[in-house]
């Protein structure tokens, strides 16, 4: 039989404790999601709010949406009107192509780059870049739900 020296504190499992519940930032999208007894088994290792987060990886889509999204405002800004607007589907419609030289299946390719492009203004956004608006007024990117539109700052 072994014998545990005394100078050895004695080995006692911790306490359960109850994880907090506060809510978390995905890694991806960087929109809050909250604990739900679904996540509440994986909540401490969590770090995307859906599986869409979890696999998207940054490429050059993403680069090209921010790059699209500068430029359709600079574009707008160089009349002179600095309030001037545009919709993230403009800059998911700009990246996709133009839809009169594709097949029929592939026109509305940009429709899948709408969350991309919304991801990117809310990079955008914590660059300090632009400002993303709903009626006119500066809304959280984070919580921001519905239509959106994106100005400079």
């Amino acid at each position: 039989m072994h014998q545990i020296p005394k100078s050895m504190p004695d080995r006692k499992p911790k306490p359960d404790r109850p994880t907090p519940h506060k809510e978390k930032l995905c890694k991806t999208c960087k929109r809050p999601f909250h604990w739900t007894e679904q996540n509440s088994r994986d909540w401490d290792i969590l770090k995307y709010c859906s599986e869409a987060c979890s696999g998207h990886h940054p490429g050059e889509k993403d680069a090209a949406l921010e790059a699209a999204i500068l430029q359709l405002l600079a574009e707008r800004e160089a009349d002179g009107d600095r309030t001037k607007t545009i919709c993230p589907s403009e800059a998911a419609k700009l990246v996709a192509g133009d839809p009169r030289n594709k097949s029929h299946a592939t026109r509305r390719d940009w429709e899948a780059l709408m969350e991309p492009a919304r991801s990117a203004a809310r990079r955008l956004v914590t660059q300090g870049r632009i400002v993303i608006t709903q009626h006119n007024q500066p809304v959280d990117p984070a919580t921001a739900k519905g239509p959106i539109r994106l100005r400079l700052r």
